[in-house]
């Protein structure tokens, strides 16, 4: 029988590496709407509900700032928001702020796209309710990149004073660039028992836990076989799976010890590298604050 993932896993937290610690906090405060929650003289804990870090920072001497689509990493993170009033008010701070915004409808979703300093991909978005996603004859859910309603979320946010993102925000998902998609959904699917709930032509996969649209994003818009992106450049440095409990988790480890993936704990937390070298860390739902 194949396996199947617990259906109460999410994506935890993202750690990114950056250039210039101060500069990424004051985007990440100012334009995102994150609050640091811990600091030290190199890494910062930023948080949405002032208990629960979302996003860890940790500056890296001299880090190489690399071109997007350059590398097997980060595509983009994505923040879910509770509401589309909450989409409407961060879409109105980033218009303020001058950035680049894109945006996009997804049909189950709606998105707005934006980069950090290091070029590190942001997505802030706002789910439609479950019941109102489509699903095609092989019971995928259907997806688009229709243009997004931007007037119809200002409405929605009305004269509300901002006020950076609201509690209830969380790490909705994430997307990869990797070096195959075979090879990645055999490790995430095949091992892990992520369900594959999408496909984007023969260049993206989408995979989830308990039904939901995407967990992860899968794609080889850098190039099949891109490379890792080295140790010293600006980007991810890894992202948690965070478990609803133990159980669940030793059953997830055992799937990967049976398969042959290597494994090892530290603290917490247990990490894996997928097909592409990508480091992601297994944990259990997270209730402290600690900066990584």
């Amino acid at each position: 029988m194949t396996y199947k993932l617990d259906p109460q896993t999410e994506i935890g937290q993202v750690k990114l590496k950056v250039s210039r610690l101060d500069d990424s906090i004051a985007f990440y405060e100012e334009v995102v709407g994150l609050r640091v929650l811990e600091r030290t003289a190199v890494t910062a804990a930023l948080t949405a509900d002032d208990v629960k870090p979302l996003v860890l920072l940790e500056e890296l001497p001299d880090a190489v700032k690399l071109p997007r689509r350059s590398a097997a990493g980060l595509y983009h993170f994505a923040l879910l928001l509770p509401d589309r009033r909450s989409l409407g008010l961060a879409l109105r701070n980033l218009i303020r702020s001058g950035i680049h915004i894109g945006s996009s409808d997804h049909l189950v979703s709606e998105a707005l796209y934006i980069a950090d300093p290091d070029n590190n991909g942001i997505e802030i978005y706002a789910d439609r309710p479950r019941s109102s996603w489509q699903y095609d004859a092989a019971g995928h859910v259907l997806m688009a990149t229709n243009p997004l309603d931007r007037d119809g979320l200002l409405v929605e946010a009305e004269e509300a004073p901002w006020d950076g993102l609201p509690k209830g925000t969380k790490l909705g998902h994430i997307h990869l660039h990797v070096s195959g998609l075979a090879e990645s959904q055999s490790f995430y699917s095949g091992v892990l028992g992520f369900d594959v709930v999408s496909r984007y032509a023969d260049n993206a996969l989408f995979i989830s836990a308990g039904g939901y649209h995407h967990h992860i994003g899968l794609n080889v818009w850098a190039g099949a076989g891109a490379p890792l992106a080295p140790a010293h450049a600006a980007g991810l440095a890894y992202f948690t799976v965070a478990f609803a409990g133990a159980e669940p988790l030793e059953n997830t480890l055992a799937q990967l010890r049976n398969a042959g993936v290597p494994v090892h704990q530290e603290a917490e937390a247990w990490i894996v590298h997928d097909p592409s070298g990508i480091e992601l860390r297994l944990v259990t739902q997270p209730t402290g604050s600690e900066a990584g």
